[in-house]
């Protein structure tokens, strides 16, 4: 491809974005291989950011971060923050992923619900709740978890309430826990899907999978869980049924929302067998192998060279995409 790259990354790049160092350091050597030259930088302040923008040479930005942030545990969303993507757009700096106005959207997925609800993408019932206010009345039985964050964090069985004692308690305390707003949503017991959105115009794909876990790893709730994530017990498979119902609110959920480059939408269905869209992961993570989006990329392009290569197609489409769009 002939072009210089940059990677941002920094201590919220776990919980942000793609992944750790070594990730990053994996995504490095993909995109190395494709004849992209490729540079690291480590940003947690704005110091550092302007820093390592004067010391590289690219024409092209990637980053892991929503926002500089010295957390490693959580996402959060100080008042104050500084997102990556409004210092690039002040700088006139080209980078791959959502545009700053649609990255703040889909990190708070209660703006993200509500950008899709008046498009007519079908979202769960929902109501936000920050630390100061009352619960509203809602539809029961409700699911309960954090508004801007990511990797399951917050939700466990107790996220499911069946009554109005337990919804106040389920609430009271995310907002103990993790200092921020709370989104009630109508609980959908049906299966969970994931949906890969991968590259703009004519390269674009949409390919879906069904998310699973074995029945003994379910807790009272066949749901998600935090402890469940990130430790190989979650499997994604090409789907049998909703496929096509799936590609479809997909795509109308990344048109209104403004989605480019690279994004995966979660899905689960409700009590009446019909896909909601539950949320929309911005900065999807990038594991080789282990996180979703190479998975159901290796679901539906398997290669006789293995999980690596399928690794550097899928990167490679996510980079041609990207340059294409930036003429």
């Amino acid at each position: 491809m002939g072009k210089r790259l940059l990677l941002l990354t920094g201590p919220g790049g776990d919980a942000q974005g793609w992944g750790n160092l070594a990730v990053t350091q994996s995504l490095q050597k993909t995109i190395e291989s494709l004849g992209v030259h490729c540079d690291i930088g480590w940003v947690e302040t704005l110091a550092d950011f302007e820093r390592v923008l004067a010391r590289y040479s690219y024409d092209l930005v990637w980053s892991a971060l929503y926002y500089l942030s010295s957390r490693e545990d959580i996402i959060g969303m100080p008042a104050d923050a500084l997102w990556v993507a409004d210092l690039l757009d002040a700088k006139g700096i080209s980078y791959i992923g959502p545009d700053a106005t649609t990255q703040k959207s889909l990190i708070l997925k209660y703006t993200t619900h509500r950008i899709m609800a008046a498009a007519g993408v079908r979202v769960p019932v929902h109501h936000l709740v920050s630390p100061e206010e009352t619960v509203p009345e809602c539809p029961l039985p409700a699911f309960v978890k954090p508004n801007g964050e990511s990797r399951s964090i917050g939700i466990s069985d107790s996220s499911v309430c069946h009554d109005r004692d337990a919804l106040e308690r389920q609430v009271a305390r995310l907002h103990q826990e993790l200092n921020g707003e709370v989104l009630i949503e109508e609980y959908l017991p049906g299966d969970e899907y994931t949906v890969l959105v991968i590259g703009n115009g004519e390269l674009q794909e949409i390919l879906p999978g069904k998310v699973s876990v074995s029945e003994e790893h379910y807790g009272k709730y066949r749901i998600l869980r935090s402890d469940l994530r990130g430790v190989g017990l979650t499997k994604v498979s090409i789907p049998t049924e909703h496929a096509e119902e799936a590609i479809d609110l997909a795509r109308r959920a990344t048109v209104a929302t403004n989605c480019r480059d690279h994004v995966r939408i979660d899905m689960r269905i409700g009590a009446d067998g019909k896909l909601r869209v539950i949320e929309i992961n911005g900065i999807p993570g990038l594991k080789p192998v282990k996180s979703w989006s190479p998975q159901i990329f290796s679901l539906y392009h398997p290669s006789e060279l293995g999980p690596e290569e399928e690794y550097r197609q899928m990167i490679a489409v996510i980079l041609k995409s990207a340059l294409q769009r930036i003429g």
